[in-house]
């Protein structure tokens, strides 16, 4: 959990960060959540709170509808940091949130289309447009990670085969190296790897590939005129982002091609955001 006091400058005046304890469930979980937003609101004399999780979220209601991470089924987060704290609460989207900050503070500020795709052990993305997320009508929107690019591919969390995550996130890059040479290593040492050893070059190839087919489609859907990759896997940098730019531009036909930059923020983004979602409750 990371957390933070933000003033309404976007200066971060104080941050924190906690153990979720998912194992211990998820009662455990909103409880430690409460615990430490209370913590974080006497510190500072809070006068709103934003807090930000994956999966599912229903942001009208303020309610955690579906999360695998952490168990959540129905959560009325919200209502509960309300009741408790006596202040004005919101709840959202993990990367919608991140992907909101990143646009209006991090790589897209100044821009008004920007796509935000975080690539991590899954994908997904937020599209914001002058400032503003969407979440969709049920609260799932930007599940780019759930685009099928290969569809006799590896078996996804979700059940379909071949989606993008299974195939070019960090987690998948990990997998398939190991599958190929036997050896567990990171993304990141893989990528470190790829001008020496042709199991990790092939790997490597092979993500970026899919990430360029799952960009084509959101790229369609989109008509982003920035993406912005972030994510563990964007720690790589031009490796990643040279040739993803590359494969983009050669499958593109009628698209406009975007421009492809590295996230600013890093894993700060997801709390950046929620501070700006409590923002918007003051006056």
């Amino acid at each position: 959990m990371k957390c933070a006091l933000v003033g309404s400058d976007h200066r971060v005046l104080h941050t924190e960060r906690h153990p979720t304890g998912r194992e211990r469930g998820p009662e455990a979980v909103v409880q430690t959540i409460i615990e430490v937003a209370s913590g974080l609101a006497a510190r500072g004399d809070a006068e709103a709170i934003g807090i930000v999780v994956p999966g599912v979220i229903d942001e009208a209601n303020g309610v955690a509808r579906y999360s695998s991470n952490v168990g959540f089924r129905d959560v009325p987060l919200r209502d509960l940091l309300q009741n408790k704290l006596g202040i004005a609460a919101t709840l959202g989207h993990d990367v919608r949130a991140g992907g909101l900050a990143e646009a209006r503070l991090g790589a897209g500020k100044g821009r008004a289309q920007v796509l935000v795709m975080p690539i991590g052990t899954g994908i997904a993305a937020a599209h914001v447009v002058n400032g503003v997320v969407a979440s969709g009508a049920h609260g799932a929107a930007g599940e780019i990670g759930h685009i099928v690019v290969r569809p006799e591919g590896p078996k996804c969390g979700c059940g379909q085969l071949g989606c993008l995550e299974a195939v070019a996130s960090a987690s998948a890059v990990e997998r398939r190296y190991a599958e190929l040479a036997g050896e567990a290593l990171t993304a990141a040492q893989i990528a470190g790897r790829i001008g020496e050893d042709p199991i990790a070059a092939r790997v490597w190839r092979e993500t970026v590939a899919a990430l360029a087919d799952g960009l084509l489609t959101g790229q369609a859907l989109y008509d982003a005129e920035l993406i912005i990759i972030g994510g563990g896997l964007a720690e790589s940098g031009e490796t990643l982002l040279a040739p993803l730019r590359e494969g983009l531009a050669s499958r593109a036909t009628f698209h406009r091609v975007p421009e492809i930059v590295k996230a600013k923020l890093g894993d700060e983004a997801g709390c950046l955001g929620a501070a700006l979602l409590a923002l918007e409750l003051l006056p």
